[in-house]
């Protein structure tokens, strides 16, 4: 029996995207995992914030009492009162110099008041179980290293974030190889360094200028051959991921490799060719491939959403192309960013 040259056509789409899902995950997986640790460590933490009320407190709890410093990036709400009220030493974040970027400004406010061996700069996003401190420094002392980043497991907060966030964090380790390009992969998000390298390199005072930051720390203990690392640390801790994550981090392709947008681009355009596909299965009455394939999305990318939101697929394959647009647009041009009220 001679098969319809649609069915053709969506097996051989099918086995590039599978590919591409293969990648995401191989890269994700590529990723060391922090190992559980219990020994004590001399680490203080600093947590740059703007306009988080109602979200700071959590993450101060989350972590050792008096362990916690958090600078108030000029907010305008009751961040540092919620801050202190947590447990957390709160400080004013000095008033940026020209060019600087707000969360660079405020990290380096928090570790100028430190001394500890090993300093923790987290998001408000974040939270963590006991012991990830201890188990992060423990990583860092036995791999000799002196700056890690470390991938917390995505947190989508509502059906909507869920729907988007989760294919777009699919799509970005499509693009993002940490054994290839380790310095791309350096995320801001959680980074544990050892005081002294930090401050050999210039902190952050070093990186001032800079929205991606991170991937500039990484740049700069490479070339002071320092050693720095990517790891991921799933049951230690989670982060709120945003839509708006994903067109503030377009600039990242462009500071390190235009390839690895090129490469974004490429999947999530393939991942469009679903729905037409579909059309076309169903114009050609090939029912049976039809329904397999409108489940394709769900199947292949149930291991970044999850098995219950995993029908949410398709609408995040659609419904993300507009922020990517305007991310890669900004970044291509140079154009300045909105980032809680604040242009950067």
């Amino acid at each position: 029996m001679r098969l319809d040259i649609s069915i053709w056509a969506a097996l051989a789409l099918g086995l590039l995207l599978a590919a591409l899902v293969w990648r995401s995950r191989r890269n994700y997986r590529a990723l060391p995992e922090v190992q559980t640790g219990s020994r004590q460590v001399d680490c203080m933490v600093v947590i740059p914030a703007r306009n988080e009320e109602g979200n700071i407190g959590g993450v101060v709890r989350s972590l050792p009492a008096d362990s916690v410093i958090v600078v108030d990036d000029f907010s305008r709400d009751k961040t540092a009162e919620e801050a202190r009220a947590a447990g957390a030493g709160v400080l004013r974040a000095p008033k940026p110099i020209a060019g600087a970027v707000g969360k660079s400004n405020a990290c380096m406010e928090g570790a100028r008041v430190l001394t500890s061996h090993w300093i923790l700069f987290a998001d408000a996003d974040a939270r963590f179980e006991p012991g990830f401190l201890e188990s992060a420094a423990a990583a860092a002392e036995s791999g000799k290293i002196d700056f890690l980043s470390v991938y917390l497991r995505p947190e989508y907060r509502t059906l909507w974030e869920s729907a988007l966030a989760a294919y777009g964090v699919a799509l970005y380790f499509c693009g993002i190889n940490p054994r290839a390009d380790p310095v791309a992969a350096f995320n801001g998000q959680c980074v544990l360094v050892n005081r002294s390298a930090y401050e050999f390199i210039g902190g952050h005072k070093a990186v001032l200028a800079y929205l991606c930051e991170d991937v500039k720390m990484a740049e700069l203990a490479m070339r002071h051959r320092m050693k720095f690392a990517v790891m991921r640390a799933p049951r230690l801790g989670h982060i709120h991921i945003r839509p708006a994550d994903f067109a503030r981090n377009a600039r990242r392709f462009v500071e390190v490799s235009s390839w690895h947008g090129l490469y974004i681009a490429f999947a999530a355009a393939l991942w469009t060719l679903w729905l037409p596909m579909l059309v076309v299965l169903s114009a050609r009455h090939q029912f049976p491939v039809a329904i397999a394939w409108a489940l394709l999305p769900s199947l292949f990318l149930a291991p970044w959403y999850g098995w219950a939101r995993a029908i949410l697929a398709p609408v995040g394959i659609y419904s993300i192309l507009p922020g990517l647009v305007r991310g890669a647009v900004g970044a291509a041009t140079g154009r300045h960013v909105k980032w809680k009220g604040r242009v950067i």
